[in-house]
C-alpha cells in the first residue's frame, strides 16, 4: 500500500489544537499525533520537522516502488534534504546532490564542482592526478588556485565565462581547448561546463576535462587519409590526362599498337581510381558500422576456384603460380557471397603484388565452419609488424600500387561473420594469411 505525505506547515503549538484533516472520498484518514505520538518518538516513521497526515489509498504510486513501510523511494511530497514542497528547483539540485565523491572518483576524466563563487565543492580522482593535489587540499579553495584554466590568449577561463554564468537561461558552455597552467608544466584539454540554476540562479558550476591526445590522433588520421587519398587519386589520373591529350593532340602520328598500349593504360589506371574510391566507400562504411551482411548457402569450393581462375583471365598472373587444395569436409555454409569474394580477392591480390613465387590457397573444411589459408614465398611479414598489418593504409616496406586498405576491410568483413583472421609466416618463407569463417546460419526478420 502506497502513502502519499501532505505536509501541513509549522509545529504544533500547546493549547492550540491542530484542525482535524478531511479524508478525500474513498480514503481514510490518520492524523499524524495518533500514529507518531509526536516529533521522533517511539513508532515515528518520518524525521522530526515533518509534521502532517497520511493518506491511505490501494493504488501503487507510479512515481517511486514502495518500501517496506509502503512510502515511495522518490516521495514527490518532500523535497531534496527532507524539505517539504516540491518544485524544478529543487529537483534540479537534488540531481547533483546524488553524485558522491566516490561515483566522480570513478570517471577516467578530471571533473571539478564548484558552487556559484568558484569555491571548489568535490574534487575527483583523475582531477588530483593532474594537478597534484588531494581532494581535501582542493576542497574549499577557489577553482582557479587548484585548476588554473587559460584560453588561447592567455585569458583566465573563469572570469572570461562570467557573462554566461549570469545569464538564466545559459545550462553549460560548449567543448573549447583551454590549457591547464600547472606548476611544472601546462597541458592541454578540451573543456565543457554544465551549470546548475534554481529558479535562474546559479547554484554549481561542473567543469569536465578531457585530454586532447584522442582528439589529436583522429584529426592526424584524418590528415594522413587526404594526404593518402590525394596521393592515390593524382598518380593515375596525371598519367590519364597525360596519354589522352596526347592521343587527341597526335592521333595520326602514333601506330594502331601505339594507340592500344596508351589506351589500355588509361584503362588500367581507371580500373585504379575506381578500385580506390570502392574501398573508402567500404572504409567508410565498416567506420560508421553499417556494414550489411546478406547471408545466403554458398558453395566455397566454388568461390575459391572463381576467384582465382578470375585472377588468371585478368593477366594478374600465369596460372602456374597458384596451387589450390580443397581438404576436408565442408559444412554447410550461411556467408554473405560478394562479401567473400571480396575478401578472397583481396587476400590474392595482396599475395600477388607484395609475395614472389607460388601462391597457395588451401580451403579446409572443419566440424564447424571453413578455414583458408593465402601463402606466398616472398620475404614474408616481419613480426613486429604483425599487428600493423591490419592498418588502414599499412603497405609495409615493398610499397607496390596497392592502397593499403585491402587487409583492412577483409578483416572487418570476416570479423562481421563472426570469424577471425590471423598473419603469420609460412612453412617455406612468405606470408601466411589464415581466417576461418563459422558455418552460421540462415537470419530471419
Amino acid at each position: 500500500m502506497t502513502r502519499i505525505v501532505a505536509s501541513t506547515p509549522g509545529h504544533a503549538v500547546p493549547g492550540h489544537p491542530v484542525p482535524e484533516p478531511v479524508a478525500a472520498p474513498g480514503h481514510s484518514v490518520t492524523p499524524e499525533h495518533e500514529a507518531t505520538q509526536g516529533h521522533g518518538g517511539p513508532g515515528s516513521e518520518r524525521p522530526a520537522g515533518q509534521d502532517g497526515v497520511t493518506v491511505h489509498h490501494g493504488t501503487p504510486d507510479h512515481h517511486g516502488t514502495p518500501d517496506h513501510d509502503g512510502i515511495p523511494e522518490n516521495d514527490g511530497a518532500t523535497g531534496a534534504h527532507g524539505a517539504p514542497g516540491t518544485g524544478e528547483s529543487e529537483t534540479t539540485e537534488e540531481s547533483v546532490d546524488v553524485l558522491s565523491p566516490a561515483t566522480l572518483d570513478l570517471l577516467p576524466d578530471p571533473v571539478v564542482v564548484t558552487d556559484a563563487t568558484g569555491t571548489v565543492e568535490m574534487f575527483n580522482l583523475a582531477a588530483s592526478k593532474v594537478t597534484g593535489l588531494a581532494a581535501g587540499q582542493a576542497v574549499g579553495r577557489h577553482v582557479t588556485e587548484v585548476m588554473p584554466l587559460l584560453d588561447e590568449r592567455g585569458n583566465d577561463w573563469w572570469e572570461c565565462s562570467r557573462p554566461s554564468r549570469e545569464l538564466p537561461r545559459v545550462t553549460g558552455q560548449p567543448e573549447r581547448r583551454l590549457t591547464y597552467a600547472g606548476p611544472v608544466a601546462d597541458h592541454d584539454f578540451n573543456v565543457t561546463a554544465r551549470f546548475t540554476r534554481a529558479e535562474g540562479v546559479l547554484v554549481r558550476v561542473a567543469v569536465c576535462l578531457r585530454d586532447t591526445v584522442s582528439r589529436e590522433r583522429i584529426e592526424r588520421n584524418r590528415a594522413d587519409l587526404i594526404a593518402t587519398v590525394a596521393h592515390e587519386l593524382r598518380s593515375p589520373l596525371t598519367s590519364v590526362k597525360g596519354f589522352t591529350a596526347t592521343l587527341l593532340a597526335r592521333w595520326d602520328r602514333f601506330t594502331d599498337e601505339q594507340k592500344k598500349l596508351m589506351l589500355n593504360t588509361v584503362n588500367t589506371d581507371a580500373d585504379r581510381v575506381t578500385r580506390l574510391l570502392t574501398e573508402l566507400l567500404d572504409v567508410s562504411r565498416i567506420d560508421a558500422g553499417r556494414v550489411q551482411i546478406r547471408k545466403q548457402i554458398v558453395d566455397m569450393r566454388a568461390a575459391v576456384r572463381r576467384v582465382v581462375e578470375g585472377k588468371i583471365a585478368a593477366g594478374s598472373a600465369a596460372a602456374e603460380r597458384f596451387d589450390v587444395r580443397m581438404e576436408g569436409e565442408l559444412p554447410e555454409m550461411w556467408v554473405d557471397p560478394d562479401k567473400i569474394d571480396q575478401v578472397l580477392h583481396n587476400l590474392i591480390d595482396n599475395a600477388l603484388r607484395h609475395g614472389a613465387g607460388t601462391v597457395t590457397v588451401v580451403l579446409s573444411g572443419t566440424p564447424t565452419g571453413a578455414e583458408v589459408t593465402v601463402t606466398d614465398e616472398g620475404e614474408g611479414v616481419p613480426e613486429a609488424n604483425a599487428i600493423r598489418v591490419f592498418a588502414k593504409f599499412w603497405r609495409g616496406a615493398s610499397r607496390g600500387n596497392g592502397t593499403g586498405l585491402g587487409l583492412y576491410i577483409a578483416k572487418a568483413l570476416i570479423e562481421s561473420h563472426g570469424g577471425t583472421i590471423s598473419v603469420g609466416r609460412a612453412p617455406h618463407g612468405g606470408a601466411e594469411f589464415r581466417f576461418f569463417l563459422p558455418a552460421g546460419g540462415p537470419v530471419f526478420g
